[in-house]
């Protein structure tokens, strides 16, 4: 395994960053929204959760705050679960 990241390897994590934030605001606008119905519901929410790590990862959730209540809690849940 090389040390030395190349310009393709790099762009390709980058990506795969920024798509987890884009991923994580659709899913969370989804669940919050009343109008969504409860099977698209029910299908955001594991997808919303599997990048919860990378976000951790590049220190959002330092940053940023999730100010609906319920939303923070179940991320703050799931990162509490996850550090076990």
């Amino acid at each position: 395994m090389s040390l030395l990241t190349t310009d393709s390897e790099a762009a390709s994590r980058e990506l795969a960053e920024s798509d987890a934030l884009t991923d994580f605001v659709v899913n969370a606008q989804l669940m919050l929204d009343p109008a969504t119905p409860e099977p698209v519901r029910r299908e955001a929410e594991p997808r919303l959760l599997a990048v919860l790590p990378t976000l951790q990862a590049l220190g959002v959730f330092d940053l940023f705050a999730i100010r609906d209540p319920a939303l923070a809690a179940m991320v703050r849940d799931e990162l509490l679960e996850r550090r076990r």
